[in-house]
């Protein structure tokens, strides 16, 4: 069976070789607003528990660079919400994930330096590092809402089980963490 790829094929803009995708977000940022049905969050959320299985992944558009950044990030996200015991408590901590200082592309730290290109200037790496953040942000919320349960307040085990698998042998957080 082949990995999930991202349907958004003709990204309007680029960040190096990283799609600049439009997103339903009330989050400040360089990315457009969306007025569709889906963005490329909904798409990584949807994707994540059968991409995450995942060791290899072939890159096929430069959407799927952010599809891969998202996965990585929903896993890092997961880590964290196991010692939530709510929503609310849930949300404070994805918001204080999403704002944290983390590497992009270029950075030593950064995991896929090789799958992404370089920025090319100290202007682009800051939009691309906005860019970034408006993404951890807003994927924090949405899937707070997924993992969450909305009768009991409980986080569901179905989201939390994945939040030792490692996507391409690949974290976004140093070893240790």
């Amino acid at each position: 069976m082949p990995a999930y790829h991202s349907q958004f094929l003709n990204p309007p803009q680029m960040l190096a070789n990283i799609a600049l995708l439009p997103l339903k977000t009330q989050f400040r940022g360089p990315a457009p607003r969306e007025t569709g049905e889906t963005d490329i969050i909904d798409e990584a959320l949807l994707f994540f528990k059968a991409n995450v299985f995942f060791r290899t992944y072939e890159i096929k558009s430069e959407a799927d660079r952010v599809l891969i950044y998202l996965t990585l990030y929903i896993t890092e996200c997961l880590k964290r919400l196991q010692k939530c015991s709510n929503k609310n408590q849930g949300l404070q901590e994805m918001y204080s994930l999403a704002i944290s200082k983390f590497d992009i592309p270029g950075d030593n730290g950064f995991p896929l330096n090789a799958v992404y290109s370089k920025p090319s200037s100290p202007q682009e790496a800051d939009l691309m590092r906005q860019y970034f953040q408006q993404l951890r942000q807003e994927i924090g919320v949405r899937l707070c809402d997924r993992v969450f349960d909305v009768e009991n307040g409980k986080p569901s085990k179905w989201w939390l089980c994945f939040s030792k698998k490692k996507f391409m042998d690949k974290s976004l957080s140093g070893p240790g963490q």
